[in-house]
């Protein structure tokens, strides 16, 4: 059984903060949210271990302020597994390592096949760990002992999981290909609000007319305000095909919106009021939303040879060859570019068309050097191979 203290009291606090910061070496760090059941990202639990001070289960919400443990190890480098998911919630607490390993990035730069905790774990240290209470509501109090065992040992084996990542990395040549993806993912800013976010409602392809539209962002937006103050996830509350199934019923009546049958949800009938007066709010709406809004998506790349068929050419030949690329690397190709930034590229490529205007574009959108340095010439010549092979030749011309 893995030794760890509970710390849920701050008198026991500044304890484990000074035997943390008078430990050796980096610092692993997991983070347990409620992710499906409460609203908020919020940190539930916080597990660190560290070499030579132990292993601690924080619990934030009694304990409140966190700045002895920022202090006791925010110098040091803090172990994370998919730090990105991680971060923000570590954030809220106001801690902030100054330098990452990500061992779930490390594998992926590495060609580990399976990058998920557990097998990492196997794969580098030859142990099982077992992953039964990775989906649990970690909000409940008190936590039950064997989510604890579970949450402990998220931590337990991560610093020797790093070592063994980290001689891997100097093995293949990639330890500077890793600090450049730790550094981004430590950098990374959060992602911008949604324009209209109640239209990633699941099914709302289904509703049609701008004033049901309305009474969807109105319902929507009902749901959220009520999520975001009971702190409840809001699909737990109203899913989203009962809010869709409301907008296409078009009740006339509260009566009759309390007795669609696929209405359904803890709330809702318990707060009929609230949709049905979201329900006539939409109705009356004088502002409508347009069916669609302007986006900067691209086509699907199946429709790129009717509507851009040169794009589609740039496409089609330089996508084999970042493939290639990313195979004799050892990595998965989204790792060397994302297919995102590639489409981008190939659909509306820089002039003139050389390595020197690709390497610009794609540090303007963010690719990291090291991908600069390996794709930029392959993609350019593959551009231009494409422009070339397009053009008839003497014979086809005459």
């Amino acid at each position: 059984m893995t030794e760890y203290e509970v710390i849920d009291r701050q008198e026991d606090f500044a304890a484990a903060a000074a035997s943390l910061a008078a430990g050796h070496g980096p610092v692993a760090v997991d983070v347990e949210r409620a992710s499906g059941f409460r609203y908020s990202q919020r940190a539930y639990l916080v597990q660190v271990f560290r070499r030579d001070a132990g292993l601690f289960l924080f619990d934030p919400p009694p304990i409140g302020d966190f700045t002895l443990l920022q202090e006791a190890i925010g110098d040091v480098e803090w172990v994370l597994h998919a730090a990105s998911q991680d971060l923000p919630s570590l954030r809220e607490l106001d801690l902030s390592p100054a330098t990452i390993f990500d061992t779930e990035l490390a594998a992926r730069l590495l060609g580990h096949e399976r990058v998920g905790l557990g097998a990492v774990v196997e794969s580098t240290l030859g142990i099982s760990l077992a992953k039964a209470h990775s989906a649990a509501d970690w909000s409940t109090r008190p936590l039950p002992q064997s989510w604890l065992e579970y949450a402990a040992l998220d931590v337990a084996h991560l610093i020797d999981v790093r070592d063994a990542l980290d001689q891997e990395l100097q093995d293949q040549q990639k330890s500077d290909i890793a600090a450049e993806e730790f550094a981004a993912v430590l950098a990374r800013l959060p992602k911008p609000p949604r324009e209209d976010p109640w239209r990633r409602l699941s099914g709302l392809h289904t509703v049609r007319g701008r004033q049901s539209l309305a009474i969807a962002r109105e319902l929507w937006t009902a749901r959220e305000d009520f999520a975001r103050a009971e702190d409840v996830s809001p699909g737990r509350l109203v899913p989203d095909r009962a809010l869709v199934a409301a907008i296409r019923a078009n009740p006339k009546t509260k009566r009759e919106l309390g007795a669609l049958k696929d209405f359904t949800g803890r709330a809702s009938r318990t707060q009929l009021d609230r949709w049905w007066d979201a329900i006539e709010r939409g109705r009356s709406a004088e502002i409508l939303p347009p069916e669609r809004i302007q986006s900067d998506t691209l086509p699907p790349p199946r429709a790129w040879v009717d509507r851009n068929p040169a794009a589609d050419a740039r496409l089609k030949n330089v996508r084999p060859k970042i493939e290639e690329l990313a195979e004799a690397l050892g990595m998965p190709t989204e790792n060397l570019l994302t297919p995102d930034t590639l489409r981008r590229l190939a659909w509306s490529p820089p002039e003139p068309l050389n390595k020197e205007s690709i390497a610009e574009a794609l540090a303007a959108a963010h690719a990291r050097q090291w991908q600069i340095a390996q794709t930029a010439q392959v993609i350019a010549s593959a551009f231009v191979d494409s422009v070339q092979s397009a053009e008839p030749t003497p014979e086809s011309s005459s």
